[in-house]
């Protein structure tokens, strides 16, 4: 009798162990099945990102894969490829800006302060990339056949190199105010014209200032070159 029973509770410890080892066993397929699909989405969410920062076409896209360091360095390369083989072929196609196809605005600031200058814009509004080089030929009030403002010694350098507009693109320049004794001279307005290569200026264009005071005085006054940030930004 205490044998039968001695075999028959050994044999429900060995059913009850080999139970145990088979749900310790589906317990684990069916961890690693989780982890598997948690994988995959992960993994198609990593290619979603990549495509949205190869084919979104913007600064989303591009953020958006930032989630993944290696997805935002190979999106941040291949864009900066393709930018410089584009920027190459447009400075290679692109022709002087004549001035019919630029819209410029002019805005005066700091009147009567020192920094007192007018802020040039011009914006490429044709249909075709063109460039500008040097600093814009400026002449003051109604004096339109008076000879044009000098360049400003301190500029700094590099006027000579030509800025490639595409279309909507902008350039800054500005035009220095010295104003410090009653002899001087005042204006609303002024006259462009932008400069060749060889230095030689294009037809002139009336341009009016802008501001909360858009007449200005000036006893001397000189031009800054064109550049692609704001020469004077407060």
């Amino acid at each position: 009798m205490n044998t039968h029973r001695a075999r028959r509770t050994a044999r429900s410890a060995a059913l009850a162990a080999a139970t145990a080892a088979l749900a310790l066993g589906l317990t684990a397929c069916g961890g690693a099945d989780h982890g598997s699909k948690a994988a995959g989405g992960d993994h198609a969410a990593g290619t979603a990102q990549s495509r949205s920062a190869l084919h979104g076409g913007g600064k989303g896209g591009a953020e958006q894969a930032g989630s993944r360091g290696a997805t935002k360095e190979g999106a941040r390369s291949s864009t900066a490829s393709t930018d410089q083989v584009v920027s190459k072929s447009t400075r290679a196609g692109a022709q002087q800006c004549r001035g019919d196809e630029m819209l410029v605005t002019a805005v005066h600031r700091f009147a009567g302060q020192p920094g007192d200058h007018l802020l040039v814009t011009a914006s490429n509004e044709g249909a075709k990339p063109c460039w500008v080089t040097s600093y814009p030929a400026v002449k003051l009030g109604d004096d339109v056949d008076g000879p044009a403002l000098p360049h400003s010694k301190k500029d700094n350098p590099g006027g000579d190199k030509h800025i490639t507009l595409l279309p909507g693109g902008r350039v800054y320049s500005a035009v220095n105010l010295f104003d410090y004794g009653p002899n001087h001279h005042t204006a609303q307005s002024f006259a462009i014209a932008l400069r060749g290569a060889d230095g030689r200026t294009g037809p002139f264009y009336s341009v009016d200032s802008k501001g909360q005071k858009p007449q200005f005085s000036w006893n001397e006054a000189d031009v800054l070159n064109w550049n692609t940030e704001k020469p004077y930004d407060f």
